[in-house]
């Protein structure tokens, strides 16, 4: 699953009291250092994956291995990496998806409607640049917190 707009750091809290009312539980990429003391417990209670942004740690190849092989395993992963406007988002989630042979589903908080959710599932087909105009259609009318800061 993505999550986006990912534009402030209320979309956590937010997005985890979303798949609390739809009863799932979600895993959930985040920098490390989030999940520093004294939140390091209660982020991972909480399905938090910790990852070091500074160097490569084949987390495509790892998560896709996790998922193949858990079933009803959901990884949330904001595509935008952070916060703060992006140019491009990041691939990860499309690879890992890809390589897990399994969709993404579309996850979502519109602060302007204050509502959040999940869209339909894209199943990758090996065509990024294809797949991503149809994912990022659906973004389209969604509204972060902070608008300027989403593409």
């Amino acid at each position: 699953m993505i999550a986006a707009p990912h534009t402030s750091n209320w979309d956590l809290p937010f997005m985890l009291t979303v798949s609390f009312a739809l009863k799932v539980k979600p895993y959930w990429m985040g920098k490390e250092q989030i999940f520093k003391f004294p939140f390091k417990r209660l982020m991972m209670w909480m399905g938090g994956i910790p990852v070091d942004r500074s160097r490569s740690h084949n987390m495509v190849e790892y998560t896709a291995e996790l998922m193949r092989n858990s079933e009803g395993l959901i990884v949330t992963v904001p595509p935008e990496g952070t916060r703060s406007k992006v140019k491009y988002w990041k691939t990860g989630f499309y690879h890992i998806a890809h390589l897990a042979k399994t969709p993404i589903v579309l996850g979502y908080l519109d602060y302007k409607k204050k509502v959040g959710g999940v869209g339909p599932a894209v199943y990758p087909t090996g065509d990024i640049e294809n797949d991503m105009v149809e994912i990022k259609a659906f973004y389209q009318n969604i509204s972060g917190k902070y608008p300027a800061e989403y593409q």
